[in-house]
């Protein structure tokens, strides 16, 4: 009588399901991602070849009729800590000094219509210079052909 041996165990491994994982978590980043809003206002930003990668805390806009808002995180704030105030040049300075003098300034990016006039926003970026703050000017990504 000959007896069968047994099978040997299979040694391989499935990764179906980890595929499958992957691409769920592949879909929800997608999805979340372009929930993401850039911008508290809606400011017509000219083009620009070079991008910033670090996401600033603190926002100056300036809109079409060249007024001036200031965003920042606040995080003493438990309803909104995202709403936009309007403010004039003085203003603005001052409270970008107390951010900076308290530690909670990191970067402040200035998001100015492409309507407004250049020298609007030279006094903006004077302004700041003069009170050692550092700001980038944020513009639209090129599409490039």
């Amino acid at each position: 009588m000959a007896l069968k041996r047994p099978q040997a165990p299979i040694s391989a491994f499935s990764m179906s399901s980890m595929a499958d994982v992957i691409f769920l978590l592949l879909i929800f980043f997608m999805i979340t991602s372009t929930l993401i809003v850039p911008s508290a206002l809606e400011v017509n930003l000219p083009q620009g070849t070079e991008q910033t990668v670090d996401k600033p805390a603190t926002e100056v806009y300036i809109d079409s009729l060249s007024r001036l808002y200031l965003v920042t995180d606040r995080s003493d704030s438990v309803i909104d800590n995202r709403t936009p105030r309007i403010v004039d040049t003085e203003q603005l300075m001052a409270s970008l000094k107390l951010m900076s003098n308290e530690g909670r300034l990191r970067s402040v990016a200035l998001y100015a219509d492409s309507t407004v006039p250049y020298a609007t926003v030279v006094r903006v970026l004077d302004a700041a210079s003069r009170a050692d703050i550092k700001m980038v000017l944020a513009t639209h990504p090129v599409s490039i052909k």
